[in-house]
């Protein structure tokens, strides 16, 4: 079976070769990739030809000429681009900065830009894939998320799913500190929790291992609290009031003045990091040739990026250093590597995935995608039932989705009315006047 990634030069593709490397049960034949920066791939290609070396049954990689040629014949695709690169990605967070309103990658108007910028191409893909290869299953990693699976679903359906490391890295982190046996998690006979939101806004509002509901005692354990990511985000107080364990990008929602703070403070925003941090990995890559040296820098840059993530929030909340247990996430490598196993072995696996709402969150349409609980098997990914929404979580969910599809909708139509609403609905404007000036900037500065 053929793996497309798009966006092959991504700094994180290696993550994904080496678990194709290290799966059990191989089912990948052959990995193509495709970029539109031709040093990036040659940089990225030579990574996975050092993570290769040695291997007993290396998977072979080839790096396509042009889109088409990478989709066909392809049985899964992953799409991983970055419309407007780094570059763009500062933009989207200087230009709302300037106007006192949050910019980030996915959230705030930094996510409403990026996602009008992507969605135009992501759809481009989406029709490709449905004339190239119309049996192959989308697995869409592309930021934001929620908004480009959403978009890609208009033309793919439910061939189109798409992933996040942030919500199984929060269950597991839960587990973890809940003194729950790691090993029941993958035993759904043993293990049950119940998550449910929009991508980057989610709640963990049950765990559940061996009959037994871990949440209640975990909630009202402050030292435990503290042994994880989460719960020092956010802080025991706030998350008994809460009665939940929110994905930690609800921090920017539920802390905005705080992090705000920070990020108006700091020397760099986070896309003027990795531009800097990234550009002269490859760089150097490209000028040290080889793919030992090549790989050495690589690991040495992963986890310098993966110790600086989120630093203003955990600076907002006393400059925290992330550890271990932190680190490990969920990993994007191993949510599609178990996706594509659930897929292909008609497994039943349950997985939290991005997919069509159906009657999941009755308020929500039936094509609206949401992110919970799902179980995968050859037919796709079927979410779960759920517990109702509470009131504050459905709110948000509710105003976070229309600002999603007034998003495509701006995308797709270039309809600046839709686009203005996206921005000034968002939570994290708060003024309709700073998104006209936020979409004016951006038009003028793209």
């Amino acid at each position: 079976m053929r793996l497309t990634i798009l966006g092959g030069g991504g700094f994180r593709v290696p993550l994904v070769y080496r678990a194709l490397l290290d799966d059990p049960a191989p089912a990948v034949s052959e990995v193509v990739l495709h970029d539109t920066d031709p040093q990036r791939v040659a940089v990225i290609a030579e990574v996975l030809a050092r993570l290769a070396q040695g291997h007993p049954a290396p998977v072979p990689v080839r790096v396509a000429k042009g889109l088409d040629e990478a989709l066909a014949g392809a049985g899964f695709v992953f799409s991983a681009i970055r419309v407007g690169g780094t570059a763009g990605r500062i933009r989207d967070e200087r230009i709302p900065l300037s106007e006192g309103v949050l910019g980030q990658e996915t959230v705030g108007a930094g996510g409403v830009l990026y996602g009008l910028r992507t969605v135009p191409v992501a759809l481009h893909i989406a029709e490709r894939v449905a004339a190239l290869a119309p049996g192959a299953w989308v697995i869409n990693f592309t930021n934001p998320a929620g908004t480009v699976t959403e978009a890609m679903s208009q033309v793919l359906g439910d061939r189109v799913i798409g992933i996040c490391d942030s919500p199984v890295g929060l269950v597991r982190r839960a587990a973890r500190a809940a003194g729950a046996d790691p090993a029941a998690l993958a035993d759904p006979a043993r293990a049950g929790y119940d998550y449910v939101g929009l991508n980057h806004l989610g709640w963990l509002r049950s765990l559940t291992v061996d009959g037994t509901e871990l949440l209640p005692g975990l909630l009202a354990d402050d030292a435990a609290l503290e042994s994880f990511e989460e719960g020092r985000l956010f802080g025991g107080d706030w998350l008994r009031a809460l009665g939940a364990l929110p994905n930690e990008y609800l921090h920017y929602y539920y802390f905005r003045r705080e992090t705000l703070d920070s990020v108006r403070h700091t020397r760099e925003t986070r896309g003027e990091f990795l531009d800097q941090q990234q550009g002269g990995f490859f760089a150097r890559a490209a000028a040290a040739g080889g793919p030992d040296e090549a790989y050495r820098l690589w690991e040495r840059t992963r986890l310098e990026r993966e110790e600086t993530y989120m630093a203003h929030s955990r600076e907002a909340t006393g400059g925290w250093q992330r550890d271990s247990h932190d680190l490990e996430g969920g990993g994007y490598d191993r949510v599609a590597l178990a996706l594509m196993h659930a897929i292909i072995g008609d497994s039943g696996t349950r997985l939290i995935l991005n997919v069509r709402n159906g009657t999941t969150v009755p308020q929500l349409p039936p094509d609206a995608i949401v992110e919970t609980v799902c179980e995968v098997t050859a037919k796709g990914a079927r979410p779960l039932p759920t517990a109702p929404l509470r009131a504050d979580q459905l709110g948000l969910m509710l105003q976070l989705k229309a600002v999603e599809r007034a998003t495509v909708e701006a995308a797709t139509f270039k309809d600046r009315g839709a686009a203005l609403r996206a921005l000034a609905l968002h939570p994290l404007v708060d003024s309709a006047a700073v998104a006209a000036r936020i979409l004016e900037r951006a038009a003028t500065e793209a």
